[in-house]
């Protein structure tokens, strides 16, 4: 049985577009050093695609644009501070996982902490006014008279 599922599941992969063929293999720099730079910076990106993978880990086209500018950049002899910067300049502070404090993103720091005490805020009160109400309506006969049922009925059982 195993065996026929295996056979099925190649069959399967091989009717499908582009069957079994492998990627091509992405390329990597020259140098060690160059690379671990790369991995460093790329990691402190988000991939503006995907927005909540780094650059580092996205496979998204312009993930891998990107990663080839700042692998260009490191070879330009260009300090981690200047790529930074270069990328700050051209995607906004958006581009960076932990981006400054300053007054254009407090909305990126702050936001989902007040949006959260505002969600906050109107279910307590939705809470408050919805007891409010049920406190305040009184029985009408009919609602009196069936508790009256139950109240009796669950006397009379033991």
């Amino acid at each position: 049985m195993k065996r026929w599922l295996t056979i099925f599941a190649l069959a399967l992969g091989a009717l499908q577009p582009g069957g079994l063929q492998a990627k091509e293999a992405a390329p990597r720099a020259e140098n060690e050093l160059t690379e671990k730079r790369l991995i460093a910076i790329s990691s402190e990106l988000r991939c503006l695609v995907c927005q909540n993978e780094s650059l580092a880990g996205s496979n998204a086209e312009l993930a891998q644009d990107l990663r080839r500018e700042i692998r260009s950049l490191i070879n330009d002899n260009k300090s981690d501070s200047e790529i930074m910067e270069f990328m700050v300049s051209r995607y906004g502070d958006f581009v960076r996982y932990r981006p400054p404090l300053k007054g254009t993103t407090l909305l990126l720091w702050f936001g989902p902490a007040l949006l959260f005490a505002v969600a906050l805020v109107a279910l307590v009160r939705y809470l408050r006014r919805r007891d409010k109400a049920l406190k305040d309506a009184p029985l009408s006969a009919e609602e009196q008279r069936q508790a009256d049922d139950l109240l009796q009925a669950k006397k009379g059982q033991p």
